[in-house]
């Protein structure tokens, strides 16, 4: 994986890890327009993965062509994040177990309702895993201080 930016490999898995913001990847639609979709992510095994319904636009996009590109940028200042490109991979058998890794990541105990309805078609649900071929980390903070 080519990397570039400021960030070193342990500062970009800790931002990955620890931030909870939707991560934006961009796929090539059969039109030939890009398509982009909002997705929970977490980091495992060098991958990012992310769960969705199996009839998601962009489970069909990505089984067509698996090129990407994603994005998990905050979205208040100090502004930095991280972007790349990669390939993606669908995995049917850990769609449920990824989906609850997502849900105790991003709700925990805080939205049992949603929580139960993410739930319901556990069955149809499957794991998207990008792996990074390039990966860019930009972080602004000495730019733009702490607080603004």
């Amino acid at each position: 994986m080519r990397r570039k930016g400021p960030w070193s490999q342990s500062q970009i898995e800790r931002f990955s890890r620890e931030t909870l913001v939707p991560m934006r990847v961009a796929c090539n639609g059969a039109s030939g327009h890009p398509v982009l979709a909002s997705l929970w992510f977490v980091p495992m095994d060098g991958k990012l993965w992310c769960a969705t319904q199996r009839s998601a636009s962009v489970v069909s996009i990505l089984r067509r062509d698996p090129r990407c590109a994603f994005e998990v940028s905050v979205e208040t200042p100090p502004y930095r994040g991280i972007r790349g490109s990669g390939m993606a991979t669908m995995h049917d058998d850990r769609g449920e177990p990824i989906l609850r890794t997502l849900i105790d990541r991003y709700l925990g105990d805080s939205n049992a309702k949603l929580a139960s309805h993410l739930l319901e078609r556990v069955e149809q649900e499957t794991a998207i895993a990008i792996e990074p071929k390039t990966l860019v980390s930009w972080d602004y903070t000495e730019r733009m201080g702490e607080t603004l």
